[in-house]
């Protein structure tokens, strides 16, 4: 995410090399005002931007260290807009959530990985299958729904978004679920039929919630649309959809400042484990190069349960990791979503992140040969790997599809991991890996 911006960020830091030189910060200042510019961040934000910068240094000074601080404080403010962070349930549940946003904007597929989110965190969660307009909608839904386990409602060959909006709040209300997420109706552009629509179904099942599915790539058109939608239907948040494919995020900066809307999740990948909730001063660390090591934890607590995590480091301890384990620990780092942006939030790894190609645990040649491999195992050769033998060894090559050369390669490679799994384990396992970070003392790393 950000990642034109956060490169940008390092090349103005650059300008600046010695404490109160004017002529250094103009030009780290220009640096900014071209990039974010050319980020899409609109010409007024980027100049109350710099401008709320040039004013802290001069009263701190002019330096690097003053600078990035200034930076950072000030691009937490922008990103900062009134209302709620993340989600927020209702008081007394289900929490009512409208989906809105322009055909196209990733509208629905949102409304499932919002659901898996929430399903992640314990949750009970209902789809409302309410966008009756465009041709499949429903069908759509219902295979997203399908392949990701969650409930879906819809009535068959119903043309009255009302009716099924209604229905599945008592649905929602009698099955006693969290929450529901009603997918509405999208238009390639703003009408008044859609408007109409959308306030008719919110005035009816009148939700606690509105957000708006806007594409991260719309750029300013984009800023332009949720307004309309705002104005209308008064939307109480903001999720960018396909942030991955943009790096630029000149959008979140102007919709957070402009449209004073607070941005709650963003959709950093293709996969319904790739959504993250937008918590400013997180995003401004990734941007900053320091990492993200809260939504890291968070998001590891959600998918790893603390007892079976326990119970794996006593097997690793004693050596008896086994395939079997392997194969739940990727089914486990599959939920976490992109591996990309997991290395962006350790600290100064982010430009590593940025360099790296991502990992499809699905379908990557490498990983289908793993499990291509382990699943030519028997029970007994999962669980205890010294049983493979030569002879062994030649029936998982024939079941996978590989040579003996290569399933040589991989089980050496699985034993050199365990030793090493085991050596760490000794030294506080992943305690020990959050007091190495933060004994680090990473500063800046812009």
């Amino acid at each position: 995410m950000f990642e034109q911006i956060s490169e940008s960020f390092r090349l103005a830091v650059s300008k600046i090399r010695f404490v109160d030189d004017e002529k250094a910060l103009k030009n780290a200042l220009d640096v900014l005002k071209k990039a974010l510019l050319k980020a899409d961040v609109h010409h007024k934000v980027t100049k109350d931007l710099l401008t709320a910068i040039e004013n802290d240094l001069k009263n701190t000074g002019v330096g690097q260290k003053n600078f990035l601080d200034s930076i950072k404080l000030n691009l937490t403010n922008v990103l900062t807009a009134p209302g709620n962070q993340g989600f927020v349930y209702a008081g007394l549940p289900p929490t009512i959530v409208l989906m809105v946003g322009l055909q196209g904007s990733g509208k629905t597929t949102t409304t499932v990985k919002l659901a898996n989110y929430l399903k992640l965190r314990k949750k009970k969660v209902l789809i409302a299958a309410c966008d009756l307009q465009r041709l499949a909608a429903v069908e759509q839904l219902r295979q997203l729904c399908e392949a990701n386990e969650v409930d879906l409602f819809f009535i068959e060959n119903e043309n009255n978004p009302v009716k099924v909006a209604s229905a599945a709040l008592t649905k929602a209300k009698n099955g006693l679920y969290d929450v529901i997420l009603v997918d509405t109706a999208g238009r390639l552009a703003i009408d008044e039929t859609l408007m109409r629509e959308i306030k008719t179904v919110k005035e009816t099942i009148k939700p606690h919630e509105i957000f708006y599915v806007a594409d991260a790539m719309s750029g300013q058109d984009g800023v332009k649309s949720a307004a309309s939608f705002n104005e209308a239907l008064n939307i109480t948040g903001v999720i960018l959809s396909k942030f991955d494919s943009d790096s630029k995020g000149g959008v979140a900066i102007s919709i957070a400042k402009q449209l004073e809307i607070p941005l709650r999740f963003v959709g950093i990948g293709e996969k319904v484990n790739d959504l993250e909730s937008f918590i400013p001063d997180r995003i401004v660390s990734r941007i900053m190069g320091e990492g993200d090591l809260a939504t890291l934890v968070e998001k590891t607590s959600m998918v790893i349960d603390e007892k079976e995590a326990k119970r794996l480091n006593q097997k690793i301890k004693k050596g008896q990791f086994n395939f079997n384990d392997f194969l739940d620990q990727m089914e486990s780092v599959k939920k976490l979503g992109s591996m990309k942006s997991l290395i962006g939030m350790i600290p100064g790894l982010s430009n590593v992140a940025n360099q790296i190609k991502d990992i499809d645990l699905d379908n990557s040649k490498e990983i289908l040969h793993i499990r291509a491999m382990i699943n030519s195992m028997t029970l007994k050769e999962r669980e205890n790997p010294e049983l493979l033998n030569n002879s062994r060894k030649r029936r998982l090559a024939a079941g996978s599809g590989l040579s003996q050369i290569e399933v040589n390669r991989f089980l050496k490679q699985f034993e050199n991991a365990s030793k090493l799994a085991k050596k760490f384990s000794g030294k506080g396992g992943a305690k020990g890996l959050a007091n190495m970070l933060s004994q680090a003392n990473i500063k800046h790393p812009v």
